[in-house]
């Protein structure tokens, strides 16, 4: 029977050269175990399309094998000096202690890291998916949900060791994946910290979990480094970005954004057993009357992305923070609108959607 050695040490190099040298990629072949095999015994099952519990050799445990994950860090790492890590480019020293939009300088702050089994069902599987979230962030979205970690600043401080150890403590509880939330304005301290468990054995697919603004200078560094990019398309009218997240900018950066993470990635595979290990999977929030512009932004991704995109249509939206302010963000999103989203994205040919079903109220989920 096949079992996944979570940890185990990377595939060794001269194995990968090995596979490279007939023309091919490490990363298309699946590499397992039996369960009477040693950890160094193991057995190559080309053009696999059911995982089961085989891991992949990944990505970055290839860039690290060569040293390319590491000059990745410190390409990154540079760009702290006078930050151009996010679109916002505020040309702050992070590294000697100034901050900018994001109020993160030379510290990583974690809010919670644990097995998360409320995101999309390829992400989630059996095991959980294994998200790290991040405190702060570089939007100043005025109903988001999460604004005490992402607005007022709740974590605490931890080093790249314990970011690595996180992961890999996510690793060993089985998770499928490591999701990093809100990732977008940590990027160089994040590849540091991966650098590190994947000298300790990671191995699982990383997942890009951001608000999709997103510089493509700094995606290009993580070109092959991560497998899942999963952003928001949030709203398609400039006006409404800088009134509700405080970026005029956001529509024409998140599009260059999702595009670069396709070029990467392309479309989400999802395995036989219902887990997704590689590709594009796009979020967009229903807002209330209109203001994400959501006809647009489907549009965007059938004709400039792929019809093949796996998106998560959600209809959660409830008035949070300072959103009972503003009177046309006021209430929660109505079952005709979502309906209305699901039917602009059928009639754009966009056919894998996470989800098409209105959901509940509380009252009777409880019941």
């Amino acid at each position: 029977m096949t079992r996944c050695y979570y940890g185990t040490p990377r595939l060794p190099t001269e194995r990968v050269k090995e596979i490279e040298e007939r023309g091919q990629k490490a990363v298309g072949y699946y590499y397992f175990a039996t369960s009477n095999a040693g950890r160094d015994d193991w057995q190559e099952k080309e053009g696999a399309q059911s995982r089961g519990g085989v891991v992949p050799i990944a990505n970055y445990e290839q860039l690290y094998s060569r040293g390319e994950l590491k000059a990745r860090a410190e390409k990154a790492r540079a760009m702290l000096e006078e930050c151009t890590v996010c679109p916002r480019r505020c040309a702050v020293n992070r590294l000697a202690g100034e901050s900018g939009k994001c109020h993160v300088t030379q510290q990583i702050i974690v809010s919670s890291y644990e097995p998360h089994f409320g995101e999309e069902p390829p992400l989630v599987g059996r095991r959980g998916s294994g998200t790290i979230f991040f405190t702060y962030c570089n939007l100043r979205c005025v109903f988001c949900q999460n604004y005490t970690i992402s607005q007022l600043g709740e974590g605490s401080p931890v080093t790249r060791n314990e970011l690595a150890q996180m992961m890999l403590s996510l690793q060993a509880k089985g998770c499928h994946n490591i999701n990093l939330v809100s990732p977008t304005h940590v990027v160089p301290y994040i590849l540091e910290a991966l650098e590190l468990a994947v000298s300790k054995g990671l191995c699982v697919p990383l997942v890009y979990n951001s608000g999709g603004y997103d510089s493509v200078e700094t995606l290009e560094l993580l070109d092959g480094i991560v497998d899942i990019y999963m952003p928001d398309m949030k709203y398609s009218d400039e006006k409404i970005a800088e009134q509700l997240s405080g970026i005029k900018d956001y529509p024409s950066v998140n599009r260059a954004a999702v595009k670069e993470m396709h070029r990467q990635v392309g479309d989400l595979q999802i395995d036989e057993q219902g887990v997704a290990y590689r590709g594009l999977l796009v979020r967009h929030l229903v807002l209330p009357n209109r203001l994400a512009g959501t006809q647009e932004v489907i549009r965007f991704l059938a004709r400039e992305v792929s019809t093949n995109t796996y998106l998560n249509i959600m209809a959660q939206y409830h008035p949070c923070h300072r959103a009972f302010d503003m009177p046309q963000l006021a209430r929660p999103v109505s079952r005709q609108e979502f309906s209305k989203a699901i039917d602009l994205a059928h009639q754009q040919g966009l056919h894998r959607l996470d989800k098409e079903h209105f959901p509940l109220p509380l009252r009777f989920v409880l019941r």
